[in-house]
């Protein structure tokens, strides 16, 4: 068989985990972007520079005080416990947390900048006109930065997609729970298990080749416009 049956069960687990941060992020991201383009508070600077620091703090990092945080003596293990929930750690929710932390800035960049350059005159137009402000984000906000949304969408899966350092620490390489296809590959490897090993990698190598080539091709035809 080309992929073997933990092969596939990574994949989808991949998938799945991929699908439901970038759903998550979506309605996190939005407001947070809406807010950074917009806002002049002193605030913005400090608080975009928290929402980038995944870009460059190491993964293990981040998943090393995400796992002290979500562990069962951390803060927030009293609430957990009061409502019942078991410690968050090596488990797909505590994947989930995890992922919308490391992603966040893959969603939120794209779409801070999509609202920057739709500029005040659209806003200040519909103003005029006695359009509220939820009125002049739902008609001329949203519909002006659906190619930013679109991107983003596409960087957060695809970035979720290739995590690795984050959710070894917070989710281990539990079968059919936290094992997705880049620990998965990590296996493989550990195992001697090139040709596998080789496979999978190979199609996410192609995954993000053709991830990358669509963003491209999509921007090339918004310049050419």
């Amino acid at each position: 068989m080309w992929l073997t049956d933990s092969d596939w069960q990574a994949i989808l687990l991949t998938l799945k985990l991929a699908s439901v941060v970038t759903f998550i992020l979506l309605w996190i991201a939005t407001p947070l972007a809406w807010w950074l383009a917009r806002t002049r508070s002193g605030w913005r600077k400090p608080i975009g520079a928290i929402v980038a620091l995944p870009l460059v703090l190491p993964p293990s990092v981040l998943g090393f005080y995400l796992l002290l945080a979500m562990g069962p003596h951390g803060p927030i293990a009293p609430l957990l416990a009061w409502f019942g929930i078991d410690p968050l750690p090596f488990s797909f929710s505590g994947l989930v947390i995890a992922s919308v932390f490391y992603s966040l800035p893959f969603m939120v960049q794209p779409l801070q900048s999509a609202f920057e350059a739709i500029g005040d005159a659209p806003f200040e137009a519909a103003a005029t006109l006695r359009a509220s402000p939820l009125d002049r984000f739902l008609t001329i906000a949203l519909p002006l930065a659906l190619p930013g949304f679109v991107s983003a969408s596409i960087l957060t899966f695809a970035h979720t997609v290739g995590e690795f350092g984050v959710v070894l620490m917070i989710g281990g390489n539990l079968p059919g729970i936290t094992r997705v296809a880049s620990v998965q590959i990590y296996d493989h490897v550990e195992a001697l298990e090139y040709a596998d090993a080789h496979r999978l990698a190979a199609i996410m190598l192609v995954f993000s080749f053709v991830v990358l080539l669509g963003l491209h091709l999509g921007r090339g035809q918004k310049t050419l416009r």
